[in-house]
């Protein structure tokens, strides 16, 4: 057991406190009558002195009490400063990994509506690109969907690029009360990253943090246009620009099951090129080539771009006509077998007159069988080869319907 408990603790302090100012005026007399002897004796003035030493003294105290605390106020600012450059840089880095696992434009689209706004600060940020002198609007704030205001971010960025489209310096830019940073890769750019002003204000750090997430917008939107570039090379033909056999299979797929689910037609039309062995056997396998890239530039004129354009072989191609029924296609197929027969192609000197025949069918209601498709639609080619070639005819299931 403890001899001296809590309570007798306290009270030895009231004591000692008690005594303290019992004998604080004797001794303060004492010392005082000390400070008088010595002056006399010494012919010093030692009150006066003392009292301005202990004066500065205080007041040194509490010079450094200030400057401590105006040090400790610093550093708590310089942390906050810190902490807030630490989760601009991760939220920087975790935009960049994201966009490092998109390889299309949906994908980045994606990205960009979840990370942007926390970077950009406002959820007012838009996003346009530019292609073969076309703009694109990839994402556009909540009190953006206006026509007349995408026209404004439109020409802000536009004058923000130039006329070339080549950026000498990816710094932020300031048009008609947009902040437009451009999204450049290997020096040329693809778009701008635009903030409305009144989402300000810019500091330097947030400036940069705009231009880094533009800088890695950039070169993600530039990967997936050569990834799109790549892939579309692979599937197409590298003759008529067309897509291959084996695409062409996977789009009427696709196709088939959309038009299943939004219930909207969808028609199929293959046409084969008459005689065309006897092209390549007068003229030689170079003229053959030219005449089937002069119809492969026929196509492209007449047909749309939503329309699938496909080499399916040798001389012979499909087209897949979304939400287009039978007769539409029937009229787009004679459009075109009429451009095909009344443009020679030149070769050499001399034209080259080729005609094609035509079989048109149009996809049953719930149908998702492509092979079917095709068959009719290659039967009704064969039919109007019999009956004399240079004509369009229907597959007989769909003339019935």
């Amino acid at each position: 057991m403890k001899s001296v408990g809590r309570q007798d603790r306290v009270l030895l302090a009231g004591l000692t406190v008690a005594l303290m100012v019992g004998f604080a005026r004797p001794i303060e007399r004492s010392l005082l009558d000390l400070a008088r002897e010595a002056e006399r004796s010494s012919g010093l003035a030692l009150v006066p002195a003392l009292i301005i030493l202990v004066g500065f003294f205080l007041f040194n105290v509490q010079a450094r009490r200030q400057e401590s605390r105006t040090q400790l106020a610093a550093a708590e600012a310089d942390a906050r400063v810190a902490q807030a450059h630490s989760a601009e840089m991760e939220r920087l880095v975790t935009f960049g990994q994201a966009l490092a696992r998109a390889l299309d434009v949906e994908s980045i689209r994606e990205v960009m509506l979840q990370h942007l706004p926390k970077l950009a600060g406002t959820g007012d940020a838009w996003v346009m690109t530019r292609h073969d002198d076309h703009w694109t609007t990839l994402i556009e704030g909540p009190t953006d969907r206006h026509q007349d205001l995408r026209g404004a971010r439109e020409a802000a960025a536009a004058q923000a690029l130039g006329a070339d489209m080549r950026v000498l310096s990816p710094e932020p830019t300031s048009v008609d009360g947009q902040l437009c940073i451009p999204l450049t890769a290997g020096g040329r750019a693809v778009g701008v990253l635009g903030v409305p002003e009144a989402a300000g204000p810019f500091g330097e750090s947030r400036q940069r943090i705009l231009a880094a997430a533009a800088a890695l917008l950039g070169i993600s939107l530039r990967n997936a246009q050569l990834f799109r570039e790549v892939r579309e090379n692979s599937l197409r033909d590298g003759l008529t620009g067309c897509f291959n056999r084996t695409h062409a299979l996977e789009v009427i797929d696709t196709e088939l099951r959309r038009a299943r689910r939004s219930r909207l037609p969808v028609s199929l039309i293959m046409f084969d090129l008459d005689h065309f062995k006897d092209v390549n056997d007068r003229h030689g396998h170079l003229c053959g080539d030219a005449v089937l890239a002069a119809v492969s530039v026929r196509m492209r004129d007449v047909l749309r771009g939503s329309d699938v354009k496909c080499r399916y072989g040798g001389e012979e191609f499909v087209v897949l006509l979304p939400e287009t029924p039978i007769e539409g296609a029937k009229r787009v197929a004679e459009t075109l077998r009429r451009e095909i027969a009344d443009a020679p192609i030149p070769w050499k000197g001399d034209a080259i007159t080729v005609t094609a025949s035509f079989g048109v069918t149009a996809a049953f209601e719930s149908e998702i069988d492509s092979q079917a498709l095709i068959g009719r639609a290659d039967a009704a080619l064969y039919r109007a080869k019999d009956q004399g070639r240079n004509r369009v005819c229907l597959s007989v299931e769909s003339a019935v319907a």
